[in-house]
């Protein structure tokens, strides 16, 4: 929540989930789907997505890492793990 607060304070960040995809977004270097990655965080476990967000941005060779993220996230063996 102190992140939260810092980043409010800069931003208009309001909710954690606000901030959790605005990170993610950040992690993925894709600035342009903020929005869909605000939406996804409010839908999903934080955790979960952030977990995809950080593997998928370890692994090399990925031109579209938004584009994976996506893959990895709504595939079969992830639907049922971190929808709320």
């Amino acid at each position: 929540m102190k992140a939260l607060r810092e980043k409010g304070s800069k931003s208009k960040v309001y909710q954690e989930f606000q901030l959790t995809g605005l990170t993610i977004s950040e992690i993925l270097g894709d600035n342009a789907h903020a929005g869909l990655y605000i939406k996804l965080a409010k839908q999903f476990d934080a955790n979960h997505l952030l977990s995809i967000a950080k593997r998928v941005a370890e692994t090399k060779n990925i031109k579209k890492k938004g584009a994976y993220f996506m893959r990895v996230l709504l595939s079969k063996d992830n639907k049922s793990n971190g929808s709320r």
